[in-house]
Formats: structure tokens, C-alpha cells, sequence
């Protein structure tokens, strides 16, 4: 919400009384006076009125997870465990998935209660390279390479994927760049070839790579340098 409107939905304030507010520097928010009414209010901030503390701000919670296989991508569901049951944190409610994987493909998963950061993350818009390591049932043949990267076309969703970098690590293993995520594109993709895919590990998303030091269900806090891959500019 913008700064104007949080402060004038106070009851003893209204418009006239936010703009002056604004611009005699009476407003701080995080402990620094701000004086643009379009300054777009988030949970996460600390807003002050004078000596009038009008909202504390939650804390914004980031984490990497390695999903292990045969867990979900959500927050609950009737069949089987989720990705949100590894974690062991305080008001897990407020968290959701920066982006999912299917039950049977492992790997880095984001999650954090900052909608802001996690739409910046996954607008498709933005072109971030998510890369997957893929195991086959068949051998992968250097055809691959060009079909990928000229785009393959899904009757189901009438469009032509962006172009995908291959890159051939044996005979059948190999690193897939994306730039989007469409639903089971990468199955999707090699089942183009009748080729199916036995095993799918995501490896990064954009410049955050999944710790090697995190084994299949464990999970950290990310670093201020992670986090500032997603907040907004």
C-alpha cells in the first residue's frame, strides 16, 4: 500500500494531515524519514508517526531447501508430505514456495514470506536461468541441442517454449538452462524424443545455487547477498 493511503486509513488522520505529515519529515519508516507518498508500504516495515509507532514490521524470512524426492511443492496436502513439514520454524503459515518441483525431481527450492521478492523471482519476464541436471532412459543425441534452443511447441498451451541451452555431460546426462516453467517442461521436452526423464535435479535459480553442503531435506537462511538477487530495484 502506498505511504499516503497507510497513513490517511489511520482514524485520526486524513489526506490533507498524511501530506503534511509527509512533508515536514515527521514520517520514518525503518528508522529513516521519508517524504514520498508513493513509497510503497510493505509488512516487513517499521512505520513511525513522531513518537507514534503505527505498524512494527515483521521480519522477512528467506531459505534455500534441498527438496529431497516424494515430497510435495506446497504447503499442505492430503497424501503425501510437503516441503514445508522439513522445515523447523515459528509461523510456517506465513511461508510459501518461490517456485515448485514436481514430487519426483529434487533439488533448490526457495521459500520465504516476502511475496514481493518471490514474485521478482519467477515473473517470467525477468528471464532467470533456472538450471537442471537430467538423467535419461535413452542416450541424448546432438539433435537436442539445436530442437531446445530453437523452442518446442505444446499443442496443450498453444505457444513455443523459449530457447533452452543443452549441454551434453554423457550419454545420457546432461545440464539444462530454462527461462521459464511451464508445467513438467522439461519431461516435456525430452518426451519430444520419446525420451524419458529418470531423474531431475534443479541446480540454481538465477545466481542462487543450492549449497552442496545441504543434504536432501536439509535447509538454511540465505545470505543478504542471496536475498538481494530477488528484491525489487
Amino acid at each position: 500500500m502506498r505511504l499516503d493511503r497507510f497513513l490517511s486509513n489511520r482514524p485520526a488522520l486524513n489526506r490533507l494531515d498524511a501530506r503534511l505529515h509527509l512533508a515536514q519529515g515527521h514520517v520514518r519508516v525503518n528508522g529513516s524519514p521519508v517524504l514520498d507518498g508513493r513509497y510503497e508500504v510493505r509488512l516487513f516495515d517499521r512505520v513511525e508517526l513522531l513518537d507514534e509507532l503505527l505498524q512494527a514490521g515483521k521480519p522477512a524470512r528467506y531459505f534455500m531447501l534441498h527438496k529431497p524426492v516424494g515430497y510435495v511443492s506446497a504447503t499442505q496436502h492430503p497424501d503425501h508430505p510437503t516441503v514445508i513439514d522439513l522445515l523447523d520454524e515459528q509461523d510456517k503459515a506465513d511461508l510459501h514456495l518461490s517456485g515448485r518441483l514436481d514430487l519426483n525431481t529434487s533439488g533448490l527450492m526457495l521459500i520465504t514470506n516476502d511475496g514481493l521478492w518471490s514474485r521478482r523471482l519467477t515473473l517470467p519476464s525477468n528471464k532467470l536461468p533456472k538450471v537442471y541436471y537430467v538423467e535419461t532412459a535413452d542416450p541424448i543425441q546432438p539433435e537436442y541441442i539445436t530442437t531446445f534452443a530453437a523452442g518446442l511447441y505444446f499443442e496443450f498451451e498453444d505457444l513455443t517454449t523459449m530457447p533452452a541451452q543443452l549441454d551434453i555431460l554423457g550419454e545420457r546426462h546432461a545440464r539444462l538452462t530454462l527461462v521459464e516453467g511451464r508445467y513438467h517442461q522439461v519431461k516435456r521436452m525430452f518426451g519430444h524424443f520419446r525420451n524419458q526423464v529418470m531423474h531431475l535435479h534443479r541446480e540454481s535459480i538465477g545466481p542462487i545455487m543450492l549449497d552442496p553442503a545441504l543434504a536432501p531435506g536439509e535447509y538454511r537462511a540465505l545470505t543478504e547477498a542471496e536475498i538481494a538477487c530477488g528484491l525489487p530495484n
